[in-house]
């Protein structure tokens, strides 16, 4: 699975407790909202990369249909 704008910071972070340290970096709350509705394009970009990375997961790692 891949972690993707429409997920919440909380629901991520209930999946994979490591990445706290990235939300804690960026200084984004663990909330219920979707990462798109709160996080600019250009700091969700990086943050979707940091975030993908630390749980060692790509869009080659993702399959159609989970």
């Amino acid at each position: 699975m891949v972690i993707q704008t429409n997920m919440s910071p909380k629901a991520i972070v209930e999946v994979w407790e490591n990445t706290t340290t990235i939300f804690e970096k960026h200084n984004i709350p663990l909330v219920d909202k979707s990462l798109e509705t709160f996080v600019g394009i250009i700091e969700l970009t990086i943050l979707l990369k940091e975030l993908n990375e630390i749980v060692g997961s790509s869009s080659a790692t993702c399959v159609e249909g989970g």
